[in-house]
């Protein structure tokens, strides 16, 4: 039996999702670890196979899909997947630690449907649109093309914050923080 909770946060993109992430699984007394995912893309240089992801062939993957090995997967693009791995949440939870999954939102959706109450669903969203695309621009990372599709699909993103357990609104960034970690030292009390 599994001891371990699961934690699922999701946002679109430029929402700090990572920042509160990393900031939270810092904090002990939660007994977080983050659940590494698989994907079938090539390793980047300096990227380990069990550490940074599970680096598994385009028919290994889809064998995983076929055998039922995956909590959630997304065909990104033709043939370039990515999922979490039923072992992974077992290896986390059997080791008596609470698994936190950063996934896009379609993804813990599905995964908080799987789960039930067994999983918390977290949606981090930004104040407004309008704030996202500054914060976005504000990074110098992307043409205003890009940006501009990342808008689109945060506001369609946006729709499912409804579907997922608790809101947070990431206006301040260290209230979003204390405010995640208070909805997850609730949770796993239960």
């Amino acid at each position: 039996m599994a001891n371990g909770k699961l934690i699922i946060i999701s946002a679109p993109s430029g929402c700090g999702k990572s920042t509160i992430i990393g900031e939270i699984i810092k904090n002990a007394d939660l007994k977080l670890e983050f659940s590494i995912s698989a994907t079938t893309r090539a390793p980047r240089r300096g990227e380990i196979d069990g550490v940074n992801y599970y680096f598994m062939s385009t028919s290994d993957f889809e064998d995983a899909i076929r055998n039922d090995e995956l909590v959630e997967y997304e065909e990104v693009y033709a043939g370039y997947y990515y999922g979490t791995l039923k072992k992974e949440i077992s290896r986390i939870q059997e080791a008596g630690k609470n698994v936190i999954l950063d996934i896009d939102v379609k993804g813990g959706v599905n995964v908080k449907k799987k789960y039930g109450p067994d999983a918390l669903s977290i949606f981090i969203k930004p104040p407004t649109i309008d704030t996202l695309r500054h914060r976005l621009l504000s990074r110098g990372t992307d043409s205003i093309e890009a940006i501009n599709q990342r808008v689109d699909k945060a506001a369609y993103e946006l729709t499912f914050a409804d579907k997922f357990d608790r809101i947070v609104v990431n206006d301040i960034l260290k209230d979003a923080i204390s405010e995640v970690e208070n909805i997850i030292t609730d949770f796993i009390k239960d």
